[in-house]
C-alpha cells in the first residue's frame, strides 16, 4: 500500500489534470481545481481542501509548471 503522501500526492495530480500550466496566480490555482476551493483530497481521517492547501503555498510558489509542482510543494509543506 502506498504512503498517505503518495496518494495525497496522486490526488492533487489527479484533480489538475486538466488544468492549463504555467498558473500564475493563487486565484488560477483555486479555479483550476475542479470544485475549486472545496476540492477535497482524502486519505483515512486525512482531509485537506485545496482552500486549506493553498494556505501553505507563498507568492514566490509562482508559476507552477505542472500538477506534480503543485502537489510536490503541498505534500512537503504539509509534512505528510
Amino acid at each position: 500500500m502506498s504512503s498517505v503522501k503518495e496518494q495525497i500526492h496522486a490526488q492533487i495530480t489527479g484533480a489538475l489534470a486538466g488544468a492549463s500550466f504555467p498558473i500564475d496566480t493563487p486565484e488560477r490555482l483555486i479555479d483550476a481545481f475542479p470544485a475549486g476551493a472545496d476540492t477535497t483530497c482524502q486519505v483515512g481521517e486525512l482531509k485537506m481542501t485545496a482552500g486549506e492547501a493553498g494556505k501553505l503555498l507563498k507568492s514566490t510558489d509562482f508559476p507552477f509548471q505542472s500538477a506534480k509542482q503543485v502537489a510536490d510543494i503541498i505534500v512537503d509543506r504539509a509534512g505528510l
